[in-house]
C-alpha cells in the first residue's frame, strides 16, 4: 500500500482514479480519502459491494468481458497483485495526458516464498520496464525484488506518466510560499 500511496500523494485532489482488479477496494478506499474520484472494477461484485459511495464500482470480468471503458481516460490507474498480459497494451488508453500508472505485484523467483507460483502471474525481470517504454511513458519510479514485509515476496514496482500533448492543460499541484514562488 505505502508504493500506491506515495505515488497518489501529489495527485490533485478531484482526479479521476481507476482501482483496475480492484479486489475489496483498499486503494479505492485510499484513493477516496485523498479526494480523488474513484472508478473500483472487479470481476467479484460480493468485495464490490463493500465499497461505499463516493466509490464508483463496475463488476466485469476484465479478462473474459469486453472491455468495459470504452473512450475513459484517468489521471491515475492502479494496479497490485493482478497479472493478465493480454490486456497490459490497453492500461496506456486508459491514461488521460499527464496520468499516471502506478503496477505493482509479483515477479519470477517468487514461487521460493509461497503464491503466486505460476510464471502467468509472475513478471519477468524488467516487464513493467518494458511495458513503460512500449506505451511511451515516462518512468517516475521503480523498485524490483524480494520485498521483506511478511510475508517475504519477490515483486516489481513501477509508476509511469503519460506524456504531456504540447498544447494540453493538466492540473498539477505545486506548492507556493505566500508570493507566489513554488517552494
Amino acid at each position: 500500500m505505502a508504493w500506491v500511496e506515495r505515488w497518489l500523494g501529489d495527485l490533485v485532489p478531484g482526479s479521476r482514479v481507476l482501482d483496475f482488479a480492484c479486489g475489496r477496494g483498499r486503494h479505492a478506499v485510499l484513493a477516496a480519502g485523498k479526494g480523488h474520484r474513484v472508478l473500483a472494477v472487479d470481476r467479484n461484485a460480493e468485495a464490490l459491494a463493500g465499497l461505499a459511495a463516493p466509490i464508483e464500482t463496475l463488476c466485469s470480468d476484465l479478462e473474459a468481458d469486453p472491455w468495459p471503458f470504452a473512450d475513459q481516460q484517468f489521471d491515475a490507474v492502479i494496479v497490485t497483485n493482478y497479472l493478465f498480459r493480454p490486456r497490459l497494451a490497453q492500461l496506456g488508453d486508459l491514461l488521460a495526458p499527464g496520468g499516471r500508472l502506478i503496477y505493482a505485484t509479483f515477479g519470477q523467483g517468487n514461487e521460493a516464498y509461497g503464491r503466486p507460483s505460476n510464471p502467468d502471474f509472475l513478471l519477468a525481470p524488467g516487464e513493467l520496464l518494458e511495458l513503460a517504454r512500449r506505451l511511451d511513458l515516462q518512468v517516475a519510479g521503480f523498485e524490483s525484488g524480494v520485498c521483506g514485509e511478511p510475508p517475504a515476496a519477490v515483486v516489481e514496482r513501477l509508476c509511469a506518466w503519460r506524456q504531456v500533448v504540447p498544447g494540453t492543460r493538466v492540473s498539477i499541484d505545486c506548492p507556493v510560499n505566500d508570493s507566489g514562488q513554488l517552494k
